[in-house]
C-alpha cells in the first residue's frame, strides 16, 4: 500500500466489471481478525517474515534500508510488530513463549540502541539538535512507544525486572507532561504530537491495571486539554500536532487520528468512537466497495511530508492513512469498513508469499508491521478494559 502502483491497478480492476466479486470475496477473510481467539492467515505469514526481518542476528537488508530511509520508520517497525506479538500470544496461548522471546528481542535491541545512541538516533534529521524547550531533552515518540512495548509485554506475562523498566520509564513521562499547563510533551523540537500523547496515555493506563498505580489524574488532564484546545473547529477532528504553547502546527490528519482513535479507545471509549466516526466522515474513500482513506479532509490545507508519505491521485488516496485505517476499523470492529480495505489491500498491494513469510510488494518493513498490527490487535485491550485478570 505504498507505491502509485494501486491506482493504475484500481483501475484496471474496475474496468474488468468485477469489483463487487472481489468484495464479497475478500469480505470472507474477516473473521479471523475479528475473532480475537484465531490468527488470520495473513498476519501469521507478516509476522514470521517481519521477524525474521527485525530480529534476526544479522538485520536483513530491507530492516538496514528502513533505517537509512528514515530512523522513525525503524523504530517503528520494531515497536508496532512487539505490540502485534503481544496479541498473538494472547490470540494463540500455545505459542505465548515463542511469541514473548520475539518480544523480549525486540525490546532489549531497542533499548541497546536508545543506551548507545540516545533518543535522537530513532528521529529525523530535524531532531537530532538541541532546541528542545524542555530540559532534559527528551522525545514523547520514542518514551510512550518504549513504554507501551513493555506494558504489553507485562501484560501477557509479568516480570519483576520488567516492572522497574517500565515505570522508571513512566516517571520520566509523567515529568514532563505535568511540567506543561497543557499537559504537553515534545517529540521534536517544540513538536508535541497527538499521535504519541495517546499512546503514552494507553501506556499509563495499562500500567495502572497492572501495578495498581494511579494515573487517571494526570489521563482526565490531556483528554480536557485535547477536547477543549486540539479539536478542529471545522471537522471535531483532533489535530495532529502543535507546539508547547497549544499553538496547531496541524490539522487533522489520517496517518494520526486512526490510531489515536485506537489508543483513546482504551482511555475514553466515548470519545474514541466519536472521532473514529467523524474520521470516516471526512477521510473515508469508497470506489465500488474497494475502500482507502485520504490524508486530509477535503478543502483542507495541506502539506505532504515523510508521515502522509504518497498522496495517489485520481483515487485521492493515501496509503499511509489506508494501513492505519484498517488498524482503526478492526479496533471498533467495522466490518463494513474493515472488508473494504482488505479488498484493496491484499488484491491492490501485491502480496508475496515465499519462504521467508509474507510481505507486500508495494510496502516497506514499518508499513507491513503495522498493517501486521491493524490485523492482530483487539486481545490486549480488552484485557485491559476488564481490569486484567
Amino acid at each position: 500500500m505504498r507505491r502509485a502502483l494501486l491506482p493504475l491497478t484500481l483501475l484496471c480492476v474496475f474496468s474488468l466489471g468485477w469489483p463487487r466479486v472481489l468484495r464479497a470475496w475478500h469480505a470472507a477473510d474477516l473473521e479471523p481478525v475479528l475473532d480475537r481467539s484465531a490468527v488470520h492467515p495473513l498476519a501469521e505469514g507478516l509476522a514470521r517474515h517481519q521477524l525474521g526481518v527485525w530480529t534476526a542476528q544479522t538485520p536483513a537488508a530491507s530492516a538496514a534500508r528502513t533505517r537509512e530511509a528514515n530512523p522513525e520508520w525503524d523504530f517503528m517497525g520494531r515497536t508496532f510488530l512487539a505490540w502485534s506479538a503481544a496479541n498473538l500470544a494472547l490470540r494463540e496461548p500455545a505459542r505465548k513463549a515463542e511469541r514473548l522471546a520475539a518480544m523480549d528481542q525486540l525490546i532489549a535491541r531497542t533499548l541497546e540502541l536508545e543506551a548507545r545512541h540516545g533518543f535522537r538516533s530513532f528521529l529525523m534529521a530535524y531532531g537530532q539538535g538541541d532546541g528542545y524547550v524542555a530540559r532534559p531533552a527528551r522525545s514523547l515518540f520514542v518514551d510512550g512507544e518504549v513504554a507501551l512495548m513493555i506494558a504489553l509485554r507485562r501484560l501477557v506475562e509479568d516480570r519483576p525486572a520488567d516492572r522497574a523498566l517500565l515505570q522508571a520509564r513512566l516517571a520520566v513521562m509523567e515529568q514532563q507532561l505535568r511540567a506543561s499547563p497543557l499537559f504537553a510533551a515534545e517529540s521534536y523540537p517544540d513538536e508535541c504530537w497527538t499521535f504519541d500523547h495517546a499512546n503514552a496515555m494507553a501506556a499509563f493506563r495499562i500500567a495502572d491495571v497492572i501495578d495498581g498505580t494511579d494515573h487517571s489524574a494526570l489521563i482526565a488532564g490531556w483528554l480536557r486539554v485535547a477536547k477543549e484546545r486540539l479539536v478542529d473547529p471545522a471537522t471535531g477532528l483532533l489535530v495532529s500536532s502543535y507546539r508547547l504553547d497549544g499553538t496547531v502546527k496541524d490539522g487533522p490528519e489520517g496517518s494520526t487520528i486512526w490510531l489515536t482513535a485506537h489508543a483513546l479507545d482504551l482511555i475514553d471509549p466515548p470519545f474514541a468512537a466519536d472521532q473514529y466516526a467523524r474520521a470516516r466522515l471526512h477521510l473515508d474513500h469508497s470506489i465500488a466497495g474497494f475502500w482507502l482513506a485520504r490524508e486530509w479532509p477535503a478543502g483542507s490545507a495541506a502539506q505532504t511530508d515523510i508521515d502522509s508519505g504518497l498522496q495517489l491521485p485520481i483515487v485521492e488516496a493515501s496509503p499511509s492513512s489506508s494501513a492505519f485505517a484498517l488498524m482503526a476499523a478492526a479496533n471498533f470492529g467495522d466490518s463494513e469498513a474493515l472488508g473494504g480495505l482488505m479488498a484493496s489491500l491484499t488484491f491492490a498491494a501485491f502480496p508475496v508469499h515465499d519462504a521467508t513469510g509474507t510481505h507486500f510488494a508495494v510496502s516497506n518493513a514499518v508499513g507491513d508491521s503495522v498493517i501486521l498490527y491493524a490485523l492482530t490487535l483487539g486481545p490486549a485491550w480488552d484485557l485491559v478494559k476488564r481490569g486484567h485478570p
